[in-house]
């Protein structure tokens, strides 16, 4: 069994002054990481152009890159429905995730369609429209689900782009391109961004409370042949902790993690061998493994206090 946990590292300076909420709040969890092995290492979203758990996602299915790709591109194959059953499974897969863009003080912000709770209805509405203005752009597009949509690129355009998860916590002006290979492509999303101003699948949505739909996302561009299989047993992830640590809301956090213990790990605190856990910040993650008790685990148990290093590491 494996518990994937984004939000639960945080950055160091917090990690130090938590530490003791966790071994009070959370003891299953504590007991785990401190009986478990660990391996820590850099997960920087800047270079893989996703979000740490879209990292762990992408390791967890043997994804591997090819020359001129970042990470993220294979969130393509990973995410479009039925993109293993196809038959040319060597072919990019390129997604547009529906999506608000909006501009702030510090440049523009997206939200991406989880949280826009976009109706089937409205999907099919904004993909006609969508369609007919793409006719004949050398962009084509196919219905994929209510949060995204399928697009193929003209044969010369492989952009590098971020996941709309990272571009929701950072900001739009970070990774929108700039290159003359681009513009094609901006160009077209302005045309489709002012068509959707006053559309009435947004008439709809203003009336009902909700933001407008009012741009797309694009994203991907890894084939299918370049994912392994899923595992037999797919990992249990708990997101109880990223909004407060995004936010860092220490409170909320450990009011999560209280939930969690409570749910969550101490169901399963007679399991045995325990679960492995992996613990996912802002850009870095730790795996923690568990080990038998041996004879020198049992003569040496300050080694038991050695999660407190790597939890609070400046490195």
């Amino acid at each position: 069994m494996q518990i994937v946990l984004p939000g639960a590292l945080p950055d160091p300076n917090a990690a130090s002054a938590l530490l003791p909420h966790v071994l009070e709040t959370a003891p299953t969890l504590a007991r785990w990481l401190q009986q478990g092995h660990a391996s820590v290492h850099a997960a920087d979203p800047a270079a893989a152009g996703c979000t740490p758990l879209e990292q762990w996602l992408l390791q967890s299915r043997d994804y591997t890159k090819r020359d001129g790709q970042n990470l993220s591109a294979g969130l393509g194959p990973l995410w479009a429905n039925n993109a293993n059953n196809v038959t040319q499974r060597d072919r990019p897969v390129w997604l547009a995730e529906l999506v608000h863009v909006s501009p702030s003080r510090d440049g523009a912000v997206l939200l991406p369609a989880k949280e826009l709770d976009i109706s089937p209805q409205h999907n099919a509405a904004l993909f006609e429209s969508a369609q007919a203005l793409f006719e004949g752009t050398g962009f084509a597009l196919q219905p994929d689900s209510t949060a995204r949509w399928r697009i193929y690129l003209p044969s010369d355009f492989a952009p590098r782009c971020a996941s709309p998860a990272l571009v929701s916590i950072t900001s739009v002006n970070e990774w929108w391109p700039q290159d003359l290979q681009s513009r094609p492509w901006r160009r077209l999303l302005n045309e489709l961004q002012m068509l959707w101003y006053d559309h009435p699948v947004n008439a709809e949505r203003y009336a009902a409370g909700l933001v407008p739909v009012n741009s797309l996302w694009l994203f991907g561009g890894a084939s299918p042949d370049q994912l392994g299989s899923a595992a037999a047993a797919p990992a249990q992830i708990h997101e109880h902790l990223l909004a407060p640590s995004l936010a860092q809301d220490w409170g909320g956090w450990i009011a999560a993690l209280a939930e969690l213990e409570q749910t969550v790990f101490k169901p399963l605190a007679g399991t045995s061998p325990a679960p492995k856990i992996v613990l996912l910040g802002r850009d870095r993650k730790a795996e923690i493994a568990p080990r038998p008790k041996s004879l020198l685990s049992r003569l040496l148990p300050q080694r038991n206090q050695a999660w407190r290093t790597w939890w609070s590491s400046q490195s």
